[in-house]
């Protein structure tokens, strides 16, 4: 039964009526290429061709079960809503990263795991009845796989591998290289420069053989093809080895099949020397969207990797060897299955005839092998071969890169700058990928970890950085290698988040389809890129063809009920909070932090006193600056719990991030992956040395603040990339959130005789000497924000209704959604980003350096909805900087008394340039 859920298709075409750029480039540029939109409209009766886009494009393609692929094929929710604001959980997730890996269908795996409790299979390496069907299988397999490739066992071997990166690291070691001597030549490595990071590896390989590696780029091998043929020494057989990709995995430029033969016969060479040329064809991303005929195109050496291509199984690629060089390769080790004899004693060995044999060391993954098959089967029924593949997504590709490249904005200025050397005239020079990177309206880069944070709001999973092909990311950003070396120094390493350093973009973004794709993934891409890109400078939306379509308030977006704060008001405690007066034995049961918040007016007046002039604070400022709230987060990523005053230990605030809810599978939940976590609302009482779980709904349960250390069993989990001994609180806390989060999960706390050291790099002048000590936090001990920054991203965000009398970001909404630590009154946003250091009372802080932002901050910490509005108007609002707040860490800290943090507390800042200056 086909259960797709179709987009109500006259919304999708009012939207791109706004925009009659994009429509143009519909009409003008997909539709003539690909789609016989109109022959394929009147044979349906339908009158309006662009309303209907998305049935004449499985029409057209004969894409017999597009809806099944992208809906319990694939296992992914498809959308609800108009698309022009991010989807509630649980709604479609848009996949645009086919280029990395893409998606299997529900059928292979349900196929897959029927085989495997129908049938026994054994090692192929053993004799017996389920041994043979193993070995049977597997051999049909290889069958195939040739066929696949329009090759025969009789012209090609294939060996499998882990994947490709395996079988270009065994080319590399058995290639028969000759080495450089006082009286011979060398063979020369030769790779083309826009190649996977695995490719370039073998250099190392050819090194340790001393022979030469020599890069070439893709602008010397057409002009080497424009010159022609280069005379050389027929008689020559000295072996060299030219590697270049079928398919950029960075552009998706398709370079010429017909080079293969060219460099084979000697009409075209890499460089100019003596020999015999061999050609490795990386085929790993090209294949995955387009058919390979090896019977045409008869490379040496083609190494692939099926989830590039299937999805599942993953770890499983091939090798496939050209007969005809098969005898040429060396091999040094042999393990299991190789053998045909050898001696433990002497140094005898035989190795088995095929080439298969010879070189699968070990048993090979044959479960994985045998799931191959169904692979196939499952692509062949869905599809119809990869011929219909390729149409199905170069057309996708084609009509977004047309789309991307026609917006503008209202100054004319490109909204994306694309990296590509074709025009996607055709998907014989061109993949289903778009590699580009956003501009704002002055064509300055916005970094791509920024784009990739928008786009996981809508539920939109790309690609972002140098996708592990370094030359490509050099050629097409004008990255030198100077400025390589330059941003190593700087601390960027390749695939992290440090997207421009000096203004320059290090990498940039990538979306890539795959034969599951969909029009609506290319519209909700396109509809991404719109709403985060082209508004007014107002900050609303471009106004919509269509209501529907118009971006009215979703979930997110509904006016709170709670009373709005102005610059008068102070802010309150979180809703909800309580403290225990019975903790501190004060004389009141209700603690008035109210009371202690001093009003949020503007400064009245400029003449600074002597407290003003030793902290170095900036002219104009007010102070004391005053601790205005505390808040500690028990649980991370759950909900804040509200203090007065709080005492501290060698981590932070007592308590703050002990403990965290991680999955099945030990791996640590936060609300980027389950929203409900911010509505689980932990209390913390010392005296009664427990903790008080609530959520809505739910029993209270409570759990110990400490378990004896000697009975409990320390288990290893990993927070931001550190690994961390933890302990299982125990089944009855697991069963509580596994009800109320409807997954199952367990809550586990840091051990306490575990020490996790701040990984924190310092600023320029600041001490290298100290070392902070962590509880389960990301980065540092504590986070402070200032209520003058958020007053200037609440004026940013709100506006007011037609009545002008609610606002959508409360203050205290605002406040919660940075979940810090420390909340101060500064009279200058943004303040604390000058600082170096900050005394709280008696205590001592360093200032680490300011916060970088996810988008969990689109998250109400009240109900659980997203908005990106915060996130992108912090971004707009702060030149592309999404910064809020600074990290704070003790200098010094003497706990042999009890040391506390109270809410009126003042602080006193030094700025970095006052540093060495003041005592």
């Amino acid at each position: 039964m086909n259960n797709w859920r179709v987009f109500p298709v006259v919304g999708r075409a009012q939207l791109f009526e706004s925009f009659p750029q994009v429509l143009k480039v519909w009409k003008t540029t997909v539709a003539p290429a690909h789609l016989n939109l109109h022959f394929c409209l009147r044979e349906r009766g339908r009158k309006n061709p662009e309303s209907h886009f998305s049935e004449a494009l499985t029409a057209v393609l004969g894409w017999r079960a597009v809806e099944q692929c992208g809906n319990t094929e694939s296992g992914l929710a498809r959308p609800s809503g108009n698309g022009s604001e991010p989807p509630e959980q649980g709604v479609k997730t848009v996949y645009l990263d086919h280029a990395g890996a893409t998606l299997f269908p529900q059928s292979q795996l349900t196929n897959f795991t029927k085989d495997l409790m129908e049938n026994v299979y054994g090692n192929p390496h053993s004799q017996n009845i389920t041994s043979k069907l193993t070995h049977d299988t597997v051999e049909q397999v290889r069958y195939r796989v040739l066929a696949h490739f329009h090759t025969t066992p009789e012209d090609y071997s294939m060996v499998f591998t882990s994947g490709s990166t395996a079988a270009l690291k065994l080319v590399a070691e058995a290639f028969p290289w000759v080495s450089r001597g006082p009286e011979n030549s060398e063979s020369r490595f030769c790779y083309l420069t826009d190649n996977h990071t695995s490719v370039v590896g073998m250099r190392k390989v050819a090194e340790a053989m001393n022979v030469t590696s020599t890069p070439v780029s893709p602008e010397d091998m057409w002009s080497a093809e424009e010159r022609g043929a280069v005379a050389c020494d027929p008689d020559c057989q000295l072996p060299h080895l030219f590697c270049y990709p079928a398919q950029s995995n960075f552009s998706g430029t398709r370079y010429p099949l017909s080079w293969i033969e060219e460099v084979k016969s000697g009409r075209l060479s890499p460089v100019n020397v003596p020999g015999k040329w061999f050609v490795l064809l990386d085929a790993a991303s090209y294949v995955s969207t387009s058919a390979l005929d090896l019977s045409a195109h008869q490379a040496d050496f083609v190494p692939i990797s099926f989830y590039k291509i299937f999805g599942f199984p993953t770890g499983l690629g091939a090798l496939l060897i050209n007969n005809r060089v098969a005898p040429l390769l060396r091999k040094t080790y042999f393990g299991g299955g190789t053998a045909a004899a050898y001696l433990a004693g002497e140094d005898f060995y035989v190795s088995r005839p095929s080439v298969a044999e010879r070189f699968e060391d070990g048993t090979i993954s044959y479960l994985d092998v045998i799931a191959l098959k169904h692979g196939f089967d499952a692509l062949q029924r869905l599809t119809g071969g990869m011929e219909n593949i390729t149409r199905h997504t170069f057309a996708l590709a084609r009509y977004t890169h047309a789309a991307l490249s026609s917006l503008r904005y209202p100054n004319g200025a490109l909204v994306v700058q694309i990296y590509s050397d074709s025009e996607f005239s055709s998907p014989d020079v061109q993949g289903p990928i778009i590699n580009f990177n956003v501009l704002d309206d002055s064509g300055n880069v916005i970094g791509y970890s920024e784009v990739d944070k928008m786009a996981s709001l809508y539920n939109i999973h790309l690609r972002t950085g140098c996708f592990c092909n370094t030359g490509a990311c050099q050629r097409h950003l004008g990255i030198t290698n100077e400025m390589v070396k330059k941003h190593l120094e700087a601390g960027h390493v390749c695939g992290d988040n440090v997207d421009l350093i000096d203004g320059q973009p290090t990498g940039s973004v990538r979306i890539s389809f795959g034969y599951m794709s969909t029009f609506e993934d290319a519209q909700a891409f396109l509809r991404f890129i719109i709403a985060t890109r082209l508004h007014s400078p107002g900050g609303q939306p471009v106004p919509q063809a269509s209501t529907e379509e118009s971006g009215t308030p979703s979930a997110e977006g509904k006016v709170q009920d709670t009373p709005a704060v102005t610059e008068r008001d102070c802010v309150s405690p979180q809703e909800g909070a309580c403290v225990d007066s019975r903790v501190w034995n004060n004389s009141s049961s209700t603690v008035n932090t109210v009371g202690l918040c001093p009003a949020l007016s503007k400064a009245a007046s400029t003449q600074q006193t002597l407290l003003e002039k030793a902290a170095g604070i900036l002219p104009g400022d007010l102070g004391p600056h005053i601790v205005t709230n505390l808040y500690l987060y028990p649980i991370k990523s759950c909900a804040a719990f509200e203090v007065t005053r709080w005492p501290i230990g060698n981590q932070g605030l007592l308590y703050d991030r002990s403990w965290m809810v991680v999955n099945h599978n030990g791996i640590c939940l936060s609300q980027k992956q389950e929203l409900r976590l911010c509505l689980i609302q932990p209390f913390i009482d010392l005296q009664q040395r427990i903790m008080v779980i609530k959520a809505e709904g739910m029993e209270p349960i409570e759990v110990p603040l400490e378990e004896d250390s000697e009975r409990v069993q320390i288990c290893q989990s990993k927070v931001c990339t550190d690994r961390v001994n933890t302990y299982d609180c125990g089944e009855k806390i697991s069963s509580w959130l596994s009800k109320f989060l409807g997954r199952p999960c367990h809550l586990i706390k840091q051990s306490p005789n575990f020490q996790r050291n701040a990984k924190k790099k310092h600023g320029k002048g600041q001490s290298t000497g100290i070392t902070a000590t962590l509880s389960l936090v990301n980065e540092a001990q504590y986070l402070l924000i200032n209520t003058s920054s958020i007053l200037e991203l609440h004026q940013h965000l709100n506006t007011s209704n037609e009545n002008g009398k609610e606002e959508l970001f409360p203050m205290k909404d605002l406040i919660s959604r940075f979940r810090a630590n420390i909340i101060m009154n500064g009279t200058r946003a943004f303040e604390e980003e000058k600082w170096d250091e900050v005394s709280i009372g008696s205590l001592h802080f360093q200032v680490l350096g300011p916060c970088h932002r996810c988008q969990m901050i689109c998250i109400n910490q009240q109900t659980g909805q997203q908005n990106q509005d915060v996130f992108q108007k912090l971004s707009e609002s702060r030149a592309r900087k999404v910064n809020f707040g600074v990290y704070l860490m003790h200098t010094s800290l003497d706990l042999s008394s009890p040391c506390f943090l109270s809410v009126g507390s003042q602080v006193v800042p030094v700025l970095k340039e006052n540093v060495g200056h003041h005592d």
